[in-house]
Order: structure tokens, then sequence, then C-alpha cells
């Protein structure tokens, strides 16, 4: 029998913690987090990090796990949330996976095979040396010579997910665009139901300036500041993360705080449409309108698990 697996995606700022913590407490679920960043300790702020408070109670994993200049990738996410599902599933409680990242979140869901691309990091450095010499544009003029059709999925500066392409080119012979596309004809191994949550597009953004200017008041460049005095190099994957990057020139003197929380703003908007797009594009779920103020969204929800039979409903 198949193991149930709630999932819960979106954009940033559009309500997954929310949502997913009060749809635990009625289900019995416990949450697996599927974003890059909130893995990482001392990262709190810049992440949205949910708070003990914010819990309520709900036990959550893959936060706070690793220090910042530990490697985190697609595969050890893979690896990790495996052994908390079987946890959670053996005590009789349901996994909810929520995040923004998608390519974590269908690398789970369809159990995609990537240890053929983690055994050799010789050319992986090769990769985000050039990044660094040359910037994130020669690396990824490569990818869209050797995979265009990944390359078109995300972003120049996105120098990990361009480089694992081109390592995978590489090692392989095969584009992973190919690979990816083949992996998702594959059959989940769970039980699973999907949400992907939306809004209003000017809601959204609404949504991200606020939480933006709520993070600096929350004292994110002294959080950032604290990173780089604790010896954590700006080059590190988890310091090139949105709401870090940012801050990094302001910390070290070379823009105005005005001019950093302009390109956090930007980028983060950037973000969200890239993240819906994705979304949109790559896997198929329920989507849920988080502009309805009323209480629908939770009982549409708790309807299409019984459904599906992820959610038995109360003993």
């Amino acid at each position: 029998m198949k193991r149930p697996l709630i999932v819960i995606g979106g954009p940033t700022a559009c309500g997954k913690t929310g949502f997913s913590i009060e749809l635990a407490k009625r289900i019995s679920g416990e949450v697996i987090s599927a974003d890059s960043m909130q893995v990482y300790r001392h990262m709190d702020i810049g992440t949205a990090k949910v708070t003990p408070e914010e819990m309520q109670g709900v036990p959550h994993y893959l936060i706070d796990e690793l220090e910042p200049d530990e490697e985190y990738n697609v595969m050890i996410f893979q690896q990790k949330a495996k052994v908390y599902i079987e946890k959670i599933c053996g005590r009789g409680k349901i996994p909810i996976l929520v995040g923004g990242t998608g390519f974590y979140i269908n690398a789970l869901l369809y159990d995609n095979d990537f240890t053929e691309t983690e055994n050799d990091t010789t050319f992986r450095e090769e990769c985000y040396t050039l990044a660094r010499e040359k910037g994130p544009e020669a690396l990824y003029e490569k990818l869209k010579q050797t995979d265009p059709e990944y390359a078109a999925e995300i972003h120049a500066n996105n120098v990990k997910r361009v480089t694992r392409a081109l390592e995978y080119h590489y090692l392989t012979g095969k584009k992973l665009s190919a690979h990816n596309a083949a992996q998702k004809r594959k059959e989940s191994p769970y039980n699973a139901a999907v949400f992907l949550l939306t809004m209003e597009r000017e809601r959204l953004y609404r949504r991200i300036e606020e939480r933006v200017d709520s993070m600096l008041s929350q004292g994110l460049a002294e959080e950032v500041r604290g990173l780089l005095e604790r010896g954590y190099h700006p080059e590190l994957v988890s310091m090139q993360g949105i709401g870090y990057k940012e801050l990094v020139p302001y910390c070290k003197g070379e823009c105005t705080l005005e001019e950093a929380v302009v390109q956090l703003k930007t980028n983060t908007r950037r973000f969200a449409k890239r993240q819906l797009t994705w979304f949109r594009r790559q896997i198929d779920g329920l989507w849920l309108d988080m502009d309805r103020e009323d209480s629908g969204i939770m009982g549409q929800a708790i309807s299409y698990l019984t459904e599906l039979g992820v959610w038995k409903g109360e003993e």
C-alpha cells in the first residue's frame, strides 16, 4: 500500500505556512520543509522561517538542520525527506511536504533518480569557478548550447541548477530536460494529494513588499552582517539565496540600504513569478485561490483529501 503524502506548493508569500499548519492540526499531520534555504541555521529572517510559535505544536522537519556552509542539494533533500516520511507514517500521522522549491517537490513526489550525477564533483567545481570568474551568464550560455529546453526553464543566475544540468550532460551524455520529462511520466510511489496555492498577482506583490519591509524591521541586515562576521563567504550557495545576496553589498559598504531593498523587492517579485510559472507547467494538483477570505478553502482541501483516500476522516 502506498504511503500517503500531502504536498503544498506555491510562490513565496502566498500563505503556505499558515495553511499547512492549519491543515496539519485538522488531519493530524506533520510538516516536512521543501524549501532549499530554511534548512540552514542562523538564516531565519531572510528565509521567512516558521517560528516555534507559528508551528502551534505541529512537528516540522528539514528546518535548522545544517550550517550555511554545509552542502544541501536535491539528492540530500530527497534522502532525508524519505526517512522523515517513514517515521511520520510509522506514528500514524500524515506527512505534509511544504515549500516553494518545486524542483525538490517533484524529486520526492516522483522519486526521481539523481544518484548518477552526484558521484563526481570535479566538473561541478569547474562550473562554479567559471561562474565566479566570468559571471553566471557565461555558464548559462553553455547550458543553452547543450540543453536549450532546460535553460528556458531556469534563470541564468541560478548557478546551482545550471551547474547540475551541465554536470548531468557531462556525466551521462544526455539532456537533463529529457531525463526530467521521463521521470515525470513515472507514477508516484505515494498516494499523494497536491495543493497549489495562488492569489491575484498584484495582491501577491503587495504581500511581498510588506514581507520585505517586515524582514528589515526584524533585523535582516543585522542577520546578514552576523553571517559575514561568522566567516560565511558570500559565494556560498546558502548566501546566494534571495534576501541575503542583495544585503551583502550593503553590509560591505558597496551600496546604500535603499538600493539593496529595491533590488531585494524586485528579485523577490521575479522569483514569485517564476515559481508560479514552474508550478503551472511542471506539476499537477488542485489550485486553491488564497484571495478567498472565507473558510471554504480548508473545506475544499479536506474534501479533496477524503476523495483521494489520503485522509480517511475523523476516526
